[in-house]
């Protein structure tokens, strides 16, 4: 595998979809931060090209993000993506400015002209939809560079120089928001970079297990299970790198959907014969949870209960040096900035910003830079059956997430048996494999309602279903209002203590998939 891509990130929050559409399209890809980059770092990873991603800084303010000017001096190609091209164009001699008519969300793209990186999408007279996020613009360009596609607001939407393989691009093309984006990326890493385009998910795979013996040497490593696709991928993938120095925890924090504790049981200890410690935990952490309303609290909470209980199992095994757990990037990224990176913080992840300061085993986090859809094909590549694999994401913190405001052993139970009932109904309908995630939130809200010509003043509960193929970004799922009337009325009539429906229909962003 010779064949790379270096990515540079100036800190936007979707600079790993970038990589994402990179190894979609065979090559592989890293990122790394702007503040670790040098000319020599550069010539040690020995990139085929180099992408400069998005980011919220502006060129036009002193002590912000800089691309490195010996990168322009390497005879490598360059894409520039929003203030990638902006760093770009301001380092190369041209000028960026701060504009008072901004572009947030789709935009159109006319196309004024042609150069190598759209030979295989656009034509010059053609109009484009992209998505823009983007306050600075850039006015001038450097000598050698020519305008290939304008928008309203940013007169220099797409430039070029293809005798030094330098381009710039105002939008998006990462984002499935941009339909031809996947596109434009691939050609600049086929097309204008050289790259075959020959690495896999089996390469992947392959690597993992490498650096996972590597790292791990003889020690014990134990997994934190919670029975997600993403805990489970880590588990088998650690399985067949370490065989019996690995053994899995299964904490039950009561915090898990109907029957699930006893799904996981099965899969691990009588299906795949991995060691797997189950600890009901459910007491502990409903108490560590009591009164607790804040979110980012419960999230801390949660990830500092599950450490403590690890390191306790630990003990009992007779130590462990390492603790596996399922963290992809998605979680990072909200979490906290990628290596280091200058992104801003969304929420905390309980397994990424819940983490205690100071813990007494080594992280092993071998799906950090994948995203949901990279680690499912992993796991096709690891032989888990695709029932399971395809399963909705299910967060770690579980339904402690999904319940705004106090958590009490009552709310649980009946958001369990709403959750269960909306799933069903997905199910009969055909519709499980078409969303990406699916379920319900249980509202710290009463209203009034009439149940057999009597008053009641019950709970609202809220469903959410979104489309998304790696959780970066996520629409709203379009049901039609016949399946969400059938299924409201299902709930209200089976569910003790609810009396009214609704139905979340934000996109991400603005919001995220989860309500906390």
């Amino acid at each position: 595998m010779t064949d790379r891509i270096l990515i540079i990130d100036f800190g936007s929050q979707v600079t790993q979809l970038i990589a994402r559409r990179v190894r979609e399209s065979g090559v592989y890809s890293e990122i790394h931060p702007f503040n670790k980059v040098s000319s020599k770092s550069i010539k040690d990873f020995k990139p085929n090209g180099v992408i400069l991603s998005g980011g919220p800084a502006s060129v036009t303010e002193m002590d912000t993000p800089r691309a490195p000017d010996e990168l322009f001096n390497m005879g490598l190609p360059v894409l520039g993506i929003c203030y990638g091209q902006q760093t770009m164009i301001e380092r190369l001699g041209g000028k960026v400015e701060t504009n008072e008519k901004k572009e947030f969300g789709h935009s159109t793209v006319a196309i004024t002209g042609d150069c190598k990186l759209l030979d295989a999408t656009w034509r010059k007279g053609s109009q484009q939809q992209v998505w823009m996020s983007h306050g600075d613009r850039v006015t001038s360009l450097p000598s050698g560079f020519h305008v290939v596609g304008k928008s309203d607001a940013a007169p220099y939407a797409i430039v070029a120089d293809d005798d030094r393989k330098f381009y710039g691009v105002q939008f998006h093309p990462e984002v499935v928001h941009t339909p031809y984006g996947a596109e434009l990326i691939r050609t600049f890493t086929h097309n204008v970079a050289g790259c075959a385009g020959n690495w896999t998910m089996s390469a992947f795979k392959d690597q993992a297990i490498s650096k996972l013996r590597k790292e791990v040497g003889k020690s014990k490593v134990i997994c934190g299970l919670s029975g997600g696709v993403d805990s489970s991928v880590v588990a088998v993938l650690l399985h067949e790198a370490i065989g019996d120095q690995l053994t899995c925890v299964f904490v039950d924090t009561g915090l898990m959907r109907l029957g699930e504790p006893e799904q996981v049981v099965e899969l691990f200890r009588d299906h795949y014969k991995i060691p797997l410690i189950h600890n009901n935990a459910s007491e502990f952490f409903l108490e560590k949870l009591d009164g607790i309303t804040d979110p980012e609290q419960k999230r801390k909470i949660i990830g500092n209960a599950f450490i403590k209980i690890f390191e306790e199992e630990a003990k009992i095994l007779g130590g462990a040096d390492f603790l596996a757990q399922g963290t992809l990037y998605p979680d990072v990224i909200e979490s906290v900035s990628f290596d280091g990176g200058p992104s801003v913080t969304i929420k905390s992840h309980h397994n990424v910003g819940g983490l205690p300061d100071v813990m007494n085993v080594k992280l092993l986090e071998p799906l950090r830079e994948l995203f949901k859809d990279e680690v499912r094909e992993l796991g096709r590549e690891l032989g888990l059956p695709e029932h399971f694999v395809g399963r909705h994401p299910f967060p770690g913190p579980g339904l402690a997430i999904r319940i705004p405001g106090e958590i009490t052993p009552e709310k649980l139970n009946t958001l369990r048996e709403v959750d269960a009932i909306y799933l069903e109904e997905i199910r009969g309908a055909g519709l499980y494999n078409e969303i990406w995630q699916a379920f319900a939130i249980l509202l710290p809200v009463q209203t009034v309602g009439v149940m057999g010509d009597r008053r009641t003043y019950d709970y609202v509960c809220s469903l959410r279903a979104v489309t998304s193929t790696d959780g970066m970004t996520a629409d709203f799922f379009p049901f039609d209002m016949e399946f969400l009337g059938r299924t409201a009325n299902r709930i209200i009539n089976e569910v003790r203590g609810i009396n009214r429906v609704v139905y979340d229909i934000t996109s991400k962003p603005p919001g995220t998939i989860e309500w906390e």
